[in-house]
């Protein structure tokens, strides 16, 4: 795959490969022969869009460099149930001890870009975009907004550092919103974006006077959403958010907000069950 395995990611797949053998798995080095090879196949065994495919060659690297890869198929890709998604190759033990590892990470990315894609096709034919949140799993936020893009969607800030979101306890703890965000203006880089929760439209307003870049409309109905839009008359872009379904998505699109974030993409996605199966098994 052409995406890169950053240090970072690496330490993640080492730490996962750590949790799960410990000092050595104990069934594999049992039974299975050193000098024994084979090939591994992985299945999708629901219809899914794939995301995590490139984490596979570097997963059985590290357990031993003769491993080959080959991915039939392209993170992003929509793949029907059954589908064979990649291939490994090499000595058994390997595949056997990184097989669990694997399919974890497979599991997992896939079920968020698959449901991220249920979303964006559902406001398909609307300029508005779908975007993740900070409810990520800890440690994994990296790989879990990536398949949010996998899945078609777009990442909101990646963390505390590179933008500024100003929720409803920064607004009681500074007294006001327009005190929130002067203060941001004085100590946030040039170019960080300021953006603002606002839960009524008197605070939409004042958000607006205050400068801020966005305005997130924080567990609005969609006629007060779209009275929010009318309000602001793109002098910032506008944010849905709060508990937002699959059912309700598309209404909250027509209201003409610029972005809809949805933390289920990442809290709440239902895994995408793969399998791996050995096949050609030679002593």
């Amino acid at each position: 795959m052409d995406v890169p395995v950053t240090p970072h990611i690496e330490q993640i797949i080492r730490n996962a490969l750590e949790e799960d053998l410990g000092p050595g798995d104990l069934t594999t080095l049992s039974t299975v022969d050193p000098e024994a090879r084979g090939k591994g196949l992985f299945r999708a065994k629901r219809e899914c869009v794939v995301a995590g495919l490139f984490l596979l060659e570097k997963i059985f690297s590290l357990l031993d460099a003769e491993v080959k890869v080959r991915c039939l198929c392209r993170d992003g890709d929509r793949a029907p149930g059954g589908a064979i998604v990649a291939e490994a190759e090499g000595p058994l033990r390997a595949l056997l001890m990184g097989e669990r590892t694997a399919l974890n990470f497979l599991q997992r990315l896939s079920g968020t870009a698959t449901l991220t894609r249920r979303y964006v096709d559902a406001v398909e034919g609307f300029p508005c975009k779908i975007i993740d949140t900070r409810k990520t799993t800890p440690g994994l936020r990296t790989l879990e907004k990536y398949a949010v893009r996998m899945g078609g969607g777009t990442n909101h800030r990646l963390g505390l550092y590179d933008a500024a979101l100003v929720k409803d306890n920064h607004i009681a703890a500074s007294g006001s919103i327009r005190r929130a965000v002067e203060r941001i203006r004085r100590h946030a880089p040039f170019m960080a974006r300021v953006e603002v929760e606002c839960s009524d439209l008197r605070q939409v307003k004042e958000a607006l006077d205050a400068g801020a870049d966005v305005i997130m409309l924080d567990n609005m109905g969609t006629r007060e959403m779209a009275e929010a839009v009318r309000v602001v008359k793109k002098r910032a872009s506008v944010e849905a958010s709060g508990g937002i379904t699959l059912d309700v998505v598309r209404e909250v699109a027509e209201t003409g907000v610029d972005f809809v974030s949805v933390g289920a993409l990442t809290h709440s996605a239902p895994a995408v069950d793969f399998n791996m199966k050995i096949v050609s098994a030679k002593q």
